[in-house]
């Protein structure tokens, strides 16, 4: 049994209008044959279909105020409510009272996913390669880790490196590479079409219990309000989509599309949002029942995976 869990930032259920939601207008066959031909809207939500459910998943969890990227990532990754327990939410890096979550256990609050599945014994790694300027940076203090590389390394997981990326072990922030030739310089980058960085993520997963990728880009693009950029990059997206869907096992495990809040669905304004974010599962239906059967908001994502890998939360 595994997990593939696709992280989205910044993505919520929005309006059906493709003038402020690139999520109505994009092209995206693959993800539409999902949904019943439907996009990815407010109003596809709850739905099922031979090989997907889609749910809606409360991200303000009963805090006043905008969700944003810390607080709502460190939720998905401890299923505790963060924002709540810290009295506000907050990003986009985790400050010390976030990351306090995010740290191993210190007999105060629970391990993050990664933490209780090297304690089961169990293998997760993120797949996204980072590099060497990264961890430069962070070493030298003048970067932050954000709340999910955070939260693999204080596993005590490796965090993947440009060899890793080089070797096909792991898929930059951009699934192609491109992004890597032309922002970092790095020329001898592989290159790979979208659909077979989707045929990667799936080959890849195969090695470990849960296999995560944060895909940041959705949240840029959402600030950007660049309509045209959007569109482009959900296209790319869908046909990633295209790629993993035609490789992945159903029956040996499930995909999980979600988020930590809204902001690509309206590009109408700059910030984030309110509105519910998306928990797409993708799988066999025995499988996705196990998984939603008590999937309502980001606490119950973490205590999902965890109990559908049999592991002890």
């Amino acid at each position: 049994m595994r997990v593939l869990f696709l992280f989205l930032d910044g993505v919520g259920l929005g309006a059906n209008d493709p003038t402020i939601n690139p999520l109505a207008g994009a092209e995206m066959p693959n993800l539409r044959s999902l949904l019943g031909r439907q996009p990815l809207v407010a109003s596809a939500a709850p739905s099922e279909s031979q090989r997907a459910t889609l749910l809606p998943l409360d991200a303000c969890l009963d805090v006043p105020g905008t969700p944003q990227s810390a607080t709502g990532q460190a939720t998905l990754l401890t299923g505790r409510n963060v924002p709540a327990e810290i009295g506000y939410h907050y990003g986009p890096k985790p400050n010390p009272a976030v990351a306090a979550y995010l740290r191993s256990s210190n007999g105060t609050h629970s391990d993050n996913l990664f933490q209780s599945l090297q304690d089961a014994g169990k293998r997760s790694a993120l797949l996204n390669a980072y590099p060497e300027t990264y961890f430069a940076a962070i070493a030298s203090g003048r970067r932050l880790y954000s709340a999910i590389p955070l939260a693999v390394v204080s596993a005590g997981l490796a965090l993947k490196t440009t060899d890793d990326l080089n070797a096909g072990r792991s898929l930059s922030a951009d699934f192609t590479g491109q992004g890597w030739r032309e922002r970092l310089n790095l020329i001898e980058t592989p290159l790979l079409t979208s659909a077979q960085a989707g045929t990667r993520l799936a080959e890849l997963a195969t090695g470990y219990d849960l296999a995560f990728f944060e895909y940041w880009l959705s949240d840029y693009a959402g600030h950007g309000q660049d309509m045209a950029a959007a569109l482009s990059l959900l296209a790319t997206f869908d046909e990633v989509l295209g790629g993993l869907l035609a490789a992945w096992d159903d029956e040996a495990g499930i995909i999980l599309i979600t988020s930590d809040h809204g902001n690509l669905e309206d590009l109408s304004m700059r910030g984030h949002t309110t509105h519910p974010v998306p928990a797409l599962v993708i799988g066999a239906p025995a499988l996705r029942r196990r998984f939603t059967a008590d999937l309502h908001d980001l606490t119950d994502v973490a205590p999902s995976i965890l109990r559908l890998l049999n592991t002890p939360y």
